[in-house]
């Protein structure tokens, strides 16, 4: 697989390589020694979920405090998405910008973020069903949301009338998050990053 840096430091796009015959097809799409080589560390995995979208649905902009955070992994196993990071970190020198990577079920990518980015996606497809492996559990209190069609951020959803839950609906906007002190600062995201970067290599020194 190719794991290659987006433009928002702590974010990776993966690309598997496909084996392919008469019977169907064969790929990693996860591999712990490769992504903690790209990333300094490992994933330390406590929580896989899975979610089934109707197009138009836009999911997010989800985030988690920091400490513990929570890092993803995310791939479409089935239909596509547009999957989004954003980095909402305090003080990061990409503060407010997003990037977008297409997750389907024939290229078969993935994303990583890591711990203090904020995360969403919008079904290109009816039932896109998207897989990912968390670092971290749900923590209800510790888990917050910015509003996807906060207009601060700007994020070119591909969908002409989003559907979204109550609750994201009523997610505030990245400033007033900002204001309120939920948002990850850039400092604590580096220094925890860090400490997990020390741990791995502690352990296999």
């Amino acid at each position: 697989m190719k794991i290659s840096p987006l433009g928002i430091e702590g974010a990776f796009e993966i690309t598997p390589v496909q084996h392919g015959d008469a019977r169907g097809s064969f790929l990693e799409w996860y591999r712990f020694d490769h992504l903690a080589e790209a990333v300094g560390h490992p994933l330390d995995l406590a929580q896989g979920n899975l979610s089934v979208s109707a197009r138009d649905v836009v999911r997010g902009i989800h985030f988690a405090d920091v400490p513990p955070g929570q890092a993803k992994y995310v791939t479409c196993v089935k239909g596509a998405v547009l999957d989004v990071i954003v980095d909402i970190r305090v003080g990061s020198p990409t503060f407010g910008r997003w990037e977008s990577v297409r997750l389907d079920d024939e290229d078969r990518k993935a994303v990583y973020l890591g711990e203090g980015l904020g995360h969403g996606f919008c079904a290109l497809t009816e039932g896109a069903t998207v897989a990912y492996l968390c670092s971290t559990e749900y923590r209800p209190g510790r888990e917050h949301g910015i509003h996807p069609l906060d207009p601060t951020l700007g994020i070119a959803w591909p969908a002409e009338t989003p559907l979204l839950s109550g609750k994201d609906a009523q997610a505030p906007s990245l400033e007033e998050a900002r204001d309120k002190g939920l948002l990850p600062r850039y400092e604590e995201c580096q220094n925890y990053a860090e400490s997990l970067r020390r741990n791995h290599y502690s352990r296999t020194s």
